[in-house]
């Protein structure tokens, strides 16, 4: 069964996009009212957020004029033409990207001296998005993986490092092994992320730390937030990846037919879990579309 293209559409989440990115711009005293304050304006408007603070901190009055004055922080510049919209893609060098408190991995924020990345990673991200949108992703693409942040070039079988923060919605920081395939599967899986954690705020759907279960992906016990994220993002890869699959051929049908081998024990070890945890998501329909989800992958 094809995941329908409802999936993705919640209607909290374009609200929370317009009211976040409206408060931001008027955070930082720009043209609140210049932009449709749309899922790319509400990326970049964090970009902007982060910098200026960082701006401030330092007393650094060029730079947080600059965001101020630039709240799209120069993205057209920097930015492909894909099936989902514009995508910014960069790839910063590695010592780029600090670590602070408010992210427990390294991140980069846009900035004045951001240079696009090098064509053959923006042809990569071009096929790469293109891939999603051909398997049913379009819309979680096109809203939550607005600027991608290609790091470490790895070879077909290592493991590839990819992840989110809060902080900055609707980014996505990964490792690539120069195969779109391979890139649109973590594209989905950080996307789908960056979804959750816009549906959770946008319905006022809080849970507890104090509750846990077993994460078969972390072999330990955590927090039902940590829980419904594992439970929702490596099912969509394994929707995308079963998808793919028929499309490939060599060592890649080989990898990726090996990694959706290896998800469906740990997606089936969370099969009486799931529904426990999901009682706790006070959201009726939020609730639905994660249980549609892991339903789905289980059948695969």
């Amino acid at each position: 069964m094809r995941t329908p293209l409802t999936t993705f559409s919640l209607t909290p989440i374009p609200s929370l996009h317009q009211r976040r990115t409206q408060q931001i711009r008027t955070l930082l005293q720009t043209d609140a009212t210049a932009q449709d304050h749309t899922a790319v304006d509400y990326c970049l408007a964090h970009h902007a957020l982060e910098g200026a603070e960082s701006a401030a901190r330092s007393h650094d009055a060029t730079a947080l004029d600059w965001y101020r004055t630039h709240p799209g922080t120069n993205a057209a510049q920097l930015s492909i033409p894909t099936p989902v919209g514009p995508r910014v893609v960069i790839s910063p060098n590695l010592e780029d990207l600090p670590r602070s408190a408010i992210s427990e991995t390294p991140y980069y924020v846009l900035g004045p001296t951001t240079q696009p990345a090098p064509p053959d990673l923006r042809e990569l991200a071009a096929d790469a998005y293109a891939a999603g949108a051909r398997f049913g992703f379009a819309d979680l693409l096109a809203n939550h993986a607005v600027t991608l942040c290609l790091l470490r070039h790895k070879q077909l079988g290592q493991t590839l490092d990819s992840w989110t923060i809060t902080r900055l919605p609707g980014t996505v920081f990964c490792d690539h092994v120069g195969e779109p395939t391979v890139l649109a599967r973590d594209l989905v899986h950080e996307a789908g992320h960056n979804w959750l954690n816009d549906a959770l705020v946008a319905t006022n759907c809080k849970l507890s730390d104090e509750v846990t279960f077993y994460s078969p992906w972390k072999d330990q016990q955590r927090p039902v937030f940590g829980f419904v994220h594992a439970c929702w993002a490596f099912p969509l890869t394994m929707i995308y990846t079963a998808r793919a699959l028929p499309h490939t051929s060599g060592a890649l049908h080989r990898f990726l037919t090996s990694y959706l081998d290896q998800q469906r024990p740990l997606l089936a070890a969370t099969t009486s879990d799931h529904p426990r945890a999901l009682e706790l998501i006070t959201h009726p329909e939020l609730r639905e579309r994660l249980r549609t989800i892991h339903n789905e992958a289980l059948s695969l």
